[in-house]
């Protein structure tokens, strides 16, 4: 199920963008702009000829002479990025990478790692990878790669290393607590599935955290959902939380699917483009795993860096009455991208239609407002860099949402201890019954789609 083409003849998909983009907290103001008048044949070829003529001079005239190839894939750049925040050219290497991050997949070791006083300490092997296989342990250092020394490389640098083409070789010395010697692997890369859902269970409740819509989102929760009924025998969990906090979005259809995995009917997501293929409607239907969870209480988590496809999800279960809304307002991303590939010129990422949730809102700009407002205690340090007004903020953003726009910031900030996540603790006190509001459970008063 795919929303918008994946203008390519052998596969479909469709993104928005990755990333919550860094913007200064003022909104543009787009109402005044006039409708621009259709353009005839001979002035648009008058203006390709005034750019030919621009380049001709570039390259005869510049003080040094220029790359003509950087040239045209700037100006590619250039006229892309005027139409809208999001529209974008993409050099090959940039290309591939979307590629990656979008499927959940690259080559690599399987490990999951952080900095830790200059070294890299494994958190987690991933299991079934070369790393579980060879032996690698949670708690292990890495200080060498391929014979070069880990201490002095940033964290990104060393998992670049780490990473690379599947079926190549890489050579690691690790330092483990209780061995005297390093610990010498030669692993081979393969392809690694990075986990899109993590589950953690408090008492009764399990807790599913998305981190963003990749290809492996809907199968993370699925199996997140499989493991609440392992853990306790077959037996429904007293509620569950989706933590879309600070999750940037991803694959639409991936949205459509996690959406479908609570609800059993109704309208999902609509999307309305200027040329027909890109309008659509998507909807939900009954299956075992809807079904397996209809009576299981839902909380859904989001923040101001919940967005795009993030938005889909709060705004269909909000929607629907599926579920209850906690936290702050959501980033207000409410347009879709297509990728479109251009061959070995690398893609295009082009802004093709406006989605909305099922009681026709669109959020462009305005974001997803929760059901409860629930807000975190800043540290100081933190406090006036914790908040970002969002899509709202972006110059050359779209507009024409439903809502009123956002004028105000709203905080990405999340603890990284559950005891001080005021968001969480509310979530589990609802659930809980430690807490009352009209909003939870929610009252179905009308029928969304």
């Amino acid at each position: 199920m795919r929303l918008t083409p994946f203008r390519t003849a052998v596969s479909a998909a469709v993104l928005f963008a990755l990333g919550v983009a860094c913007a200064p907290l003022v909104a543009q103001d787009k109402a005044a702009v006039p409708a621009v008048e259709p353009r005839t044949p001979d002035e648009i070829y008058s203006d390709l000829s005034l750019f030919g003529e621009v380049f001709d001079r570039i390259r005869a005239e510049y003080v040094e002479a220029p790359d003509e190839r950087q040239l045209i894939h700037a100006a590619l750049q250039g006229m892309l990025t005027s139409l809208d925040p999001h529209s974008s050219y993409m050099e090959p290497i940039d290309y591939a990478d979307v590629q990656e991050d979008t499927t959940g997949q690259f080559g690599g070791l399987g490990i999951e790692v952080q900095m830790e006083e200059g070294v890299i300490k494994v958190v987690s092997p991933i299991d079934d990878t070369p790393a579980a296989k060879a032996g690698i342990l949670a708690g292990d250092f890495i200080v060498e790669l391929d014979g070069t020394q880990v201490q002095g490389l940033t964290l990104d640098q060393a998992v670049e290393k780490m990473r690379g083409q599947v079926g190549t070789k890489i050579k690691i010395t690790v330092i483990r607590e209780g061995v005297n010697e390093p610990l010498q692997f030669e692993l081979t890369r393969d392809i690694i599935a990075t986990r899109a859902a993590r589950l953690s269970m408090e008492g009764d409740v399990g807790v599913i955290r998305l981190a963003r819509f990749s290809e492996q989102a809907f199968v993370g929760i699925q199996k997140a959902i499989d493991d609440v009924y392992k853990q306790r025998n077959g037996v429904p969990p007293k509620g569950l939380i989706l933590d879309l906090r600070n999750n940037p979005g991803g694959l639409v259809d991936q949205a459509v699917f996690v959406s479908d995995a609570f609800l059993k009917q109704g309208a999902v997501v609509l999307t309305r483009g200027r040329i027909e293929s890109e309008s659509a409607r998507y909807d939900a239907k009954p299956d075992a795993l809807d079904q397996r969870i209809a009576d299981v209480p839902l909380v859904v988590l989001i923040n101001g860096g919940s967005a795009s496809a993030a938005e889909i999800v709060a705004g269909a279960l909000q929607d629907h009455k599926r579920a209850t809304v906690v936290g702050t307002r959501s980033f207000g991303k409410g347009s879709v991208q297509s990728i479109i590939p251009l061959g070995a010129d690398g893609a295009m990422r082009l802004t093709t239609a406006r989605y909305y949730t099922p009681n026709n809102r669109s959020i462009q700009a305005a974001g997803i407002q929760p059901d409860i407002v629930v807000t975190q205690d800043v540290p100081d340090e933190f406090k006036g860099r914790d908040e970002i007004l969002g899509e709202a903020a972006l110059p050359g953003q779209i507009g024409g949402g439903t809502e009123e726009q956002a004028t105000v910031g709203s905080s990405v900030y999340v603890p990284a201890d559950k005891e001080k996540d005021n968001q969480l603790q509310y979530a589990l006190k609802l659930i809980n019954g430690e807490e009352t509001d009209p909003a939870y459970p929610p009252k179905v008063d009308r029928v969304a789609g």
